[in-house]
């Protein structure tokens, strides 16, 4: 396609073009094909629009190679093609004949591949000068989301009463994860109905029996599936019921009450201290060490999502879907809307986290929306910095997810003694027992607690030991008049050995002694050798 490899980057996009299209191989040409003009032959305003996006392509991560192979050579040929205004170009047929002019030099297969990149990065340039969507949106759930594969198997009444259900289920949910939701919800409710179409002869819900749930049950444990999720599916199914019923299906009582399976009941997961602070230092060097522009940028971005997961508690989804207007760095707040729940709710900020943003904010860019996360001039994917976030946890040497970060702030707070009901509102939850849940990880506050108690208990019975050896002690103690009997028998025994006695006498005395000496020395530490007093008449 081009001869042209300037490694000048410095150069001005026009002049990179210019030379590219001399150096072109057009000798491939058929006769009569059309060829680009060059930038002298446009319209002033196409120059500028080509400087602007070369501006682009570096702040947009490209590498220098792929600028001047195909990138802007796509672009030139489109605006040398089309000698009218950019903002007259029609995004569809003006950008294909770039994309003929390139087949006409019958270039190899993977060739015309990267052309073809060139020219989508270059419809994408322009949609976001005018303002544009890149492609045409579809209304969710019905052309976007294709769930004619769960319909399989389904009788056409279970297929609308589901349908049904849904459209009044996604109400609740988030529209920046519609599509996905509505993929999950089929996935979900229709996986057990699928399997007792299959496997039994049911023409109406009151054919089904109790025994056939809890051979789905069987089945699905024996295939290895978590308790977790063939639970999930039994409640999916159950709760189709109950649509039903409201529906004034027949439905049996017997089926409502159907237990599911015992769950492992596991804590969250957080990180310690060290290792949050071995995370954050790796985010930090990054920041610091960034070689470039764009390093620096992504650098940045990872940085302050990362202080908005941790120290705001924010769902992965949450931070990818905030806008610019729904920060308020002044006030230190953020605006979390329609989260979970479709609930709206407001985060508070450190200064530090606040700084990071600004930093950030600094070097964002221009993209095709106002949400604060971009990259490459987009709003972040799915699991984009789920895998940003794993990234850095390989370098820190720290097994850390979004959500991980997420509990690490609701631990952290409980343990600096944080009221649970004011976790309760900074995470977003409904329901207390949704926060309640972190009293049970490592509390430190509970273990405070535990420890200052034990430590009263130790102090009592040390008090009442104290109190004890008193009374053998004392004057009037018990422990006193035992003591003094020993003793008195020790010396009578002693007495006796003064005496010739027979060898059987003796060992009885003997055995007597050793007796008497072992009480005295319990009572309280006596020795063992006593001091003998004066022999007895």
């Amino acid at each position: 396609m081009s001869a042209f490899r300037s490694k000048d980057s410095s150069l001005p996009a026009v002049v990179r073009y210019a030379a590219s299209l001399r150096n072109s191989r057009k000798s491939r040409l058929p006769a009569g094909v059309v060829v680009p003009q060059p930038p002298s032959a446009w319209p002033v305003e196409n120059v500028a629009l080509l400087e602007r996006y070369l501006v682009w392509l570096v702040e947009d991560g490209a590498g220098q190679s792929s600028i001047a192979m195909f990138y802007l050579p796509m672009a030139g040929h489109v605006l040398g093609l089309n000698l009218k205004p950019h903002s007259q170009l029609d995004l569809a047929a003006d950008l294909e004949r770039a994309m003929a002019f390139v087949k006409a030099k019958r270039p190899t297969e993977q060739w015309e591949k990267l052309c073809q990149l060139g020219l989508n990065r270059f419809r994408r340039f322009l949609c976001q000068e005018r303002g544009l969507s890149e492609t045409a949106v579809s209304f969710p759930g019905r052309a976007g989301v294709n769930v004619e594969r769960y319909h399989d198997g389904l009788p056409d009444w279970l297929v609308a009463a589901l349908t049904h259900y849904q459209h009044l289920r996604q109400a609740n949910w988030r529209p920046a994860r519609l599509d996905e939701a509505i993929l999950r919800f089929w996935a979900t409710h229709s996986q057990l109905w699928r399997w007792l179409f299959a496997h039994y002869p049911i023409e109406a819900i009151a054919d089904v029996k109790r025994s056939y749930i809890f051979a789905y049950l069987d089945e699905r444990l024996a295939a290895g599936a978590n308790p977790k999720t063939i639970n999930q599916e039994l409640r999916a199914w159950i709760g189709t019921l109950r649509f039903l019923q409201g529906r004034d299906f027949a439905v049996p009582q017997a089926l409502l009450t159907i237990s599911g399976l015992k769950e492992p009941d596991a804590l969250p997961r957080f990180l310690t201290d060290e290792q949050v602070h071995r995370l954050r230092a790796d985010l930090e060097q990054r920041v610091v060490q960034a070689d470039g522009p764009v390093q620096k940028r992504n650098a940045l971005l990872d940085r302050a999502a990362f202080y908005l997961m941790w120290q705001g508690g924010l769902r992965l989804g949450e931070v990818e879907e905030l806008g610019l207007a729904d920060l308020n760095l002044a006030q230190g707040q953020v605006m979390v809307r329609q989260g979970k729940g479709r609930q709206d709710r407001a985060v508070y900020l450190t200064e530090t986290a606040v700084t990071t943003l600004q930093a950030y904010l600094a070097v964002r860019g221009d993209g095709q929306s106002d949400h604060l996360f971009l990259y490459r001039h987009r709003p972040l994917c799915k699991d984009f910095l789920r895998g940003r976030m794993k990234a850095a946890g390989e370098r820190a040497g720290v097994k850390v997810t979004p959500h991980m970060l997420r509990h690490t702030f609701a631990t952290q707070l409980l343990n600096a003694g944080c009221r649970v009901t004011t976790i309760q509102v900074l995470l977003g939850h409904k329901r207390l027992n949704s926060t309640m849940v972190y009293a049970r990880v490592h509390d430190q506050t509970v273990a405070r607690d535990y420890f200052a108690a034990m430590a009263v208990i130790e102090e009592r019975l040390a008090a009442n030991l104290a109190q004890k050896t008193d009374q053998y002690h004392g004057t009037n103690g018990h422990g006193a008049s035992v003591n003094g009997n020993a003793v008195h028998l020790l010396r009578l025994v002693t007495a006796l050995q003064a005496d010739p006695l027979t060898e059987s006498q003796q060992a009885v005395v003997a055995e007597l002694q050793q007796g008497l000496e072992a009480l005295t020395d319990s009572v309280n530490g006596f020795p063992k050798q006593m001091e003998q007093g004066p022999p007895l008449p």
